[in-house]
């Protein structure tokens, strides 16, 4: 596989996105495909875009639709235990990428997972988003779903990630002054819950703050490293590094130009 360089989006924001959902997993989704994109659609219009602003489209299709974001299922993650994570494709568009394999095998959520990205992907989808925070030396990720992981609730019996607000990256909020997240679990900004994590920069250098020494330990075991960073062809991967995306060889084998 060759090399890829920096890649950069090449979407239009200001148009509602089609995000085309596909399965190329053989490992089952323990839901009807189709009944998941109806409560991820149900999610989307009546959970984030009240609160974001970040309205989408979601459709069935078989493979990369030209134009289109993409939410793809496949077995196994190109990232040690990685059990999803939201990218750019190399032609600039967000793709979310979800294991489904890996997902069972560590007893984990499918469709909260797939909710996880989807959010994130709406809130942040060239995944270059930053803020200042409480600690003036950090920069501070703008990941939705990070800080509440492992926080869920139901959308038609389905299982979805709870999210934070806007308002959890504004500093200036005092405790229990507004509402920081869709589960009321959050009371201050930039708090992390017990099973939830922050993506932070210090000096240019990427590392993560848990919410528990729990979460740390489990987080220990999923090579999260250069997270962010990485998929943006930031990171040089060494020719043994563990978490190298393989998004052209995915790209290749699935057809980027049509469904």
């Amino acid at each position: 596989m060759k090399k890829r360089g920096m890649v950069r989006a090449a979407f239009d924001k200001g148009q509602i996105p089609t995000i085309a959902c596909f399965n190329k997993a053989k490992t089952p989704l323990g839901i009807d495909l189709d009944k998941l994109l109806a409560a991820l659609q149900k999610f989307v219009n009546d959970c984030v875009v009240p609160v974001w602003g970040t309205p989408a489209n979601l459709v069935r299709s078989t493979g990369f639709v030209k134009g289109s974001w993409a939410l793809v299922f496949m077995d196994n993650s190109d990232q040690a235990d990685a059990l999803a994570y939201h990218d750019l494709t190399p032609d600039g568009f967000p793709v979310s990428s979800v294991f489904v394999k890996t997902i069972a095998a560590n007893n984990s959520s499918l469709t909260s997972a797939t909710s996880h990205e989807l959010v994130e992907m709406l809130v942040d989808p060239a995944i270059n988003l930053y803020t200042t925070g409480p600690n003036e030396k950090l920069v501070y990720a703008y990941e939705a779903g990070d800080p509440v992981e492992e926080e869920s609730f139901k959308v038609d019996g389905v299982e979805m990630t709870n999210f934070v607000y806007p308002s959890y990256f504004e500093v200036f909020h005092k405790p229990h002054s507004t509402q920081f997240d869709y589960m009321k679990k959050v009371t201050r900004p930039f708090q992390i819950l017990k099973g939830g994590y922050q993506i932070v920069f210090r000096n240019g250098k990427e590392s993560q703050i848990t919410g528990s020494k729990p979460k740390a330990k489990r987080f220990g075991k999923e090579d999260r490293t250069h997270h962010r960073s990485e998929l943006r062809g930031v990171h040089k991967h060494p020719g043994n590094c563990r978490s190298k995306p393989v998004w052209g060889t995915v790209v290749r084998r699935f057809g980027a130009g049509g469904s």
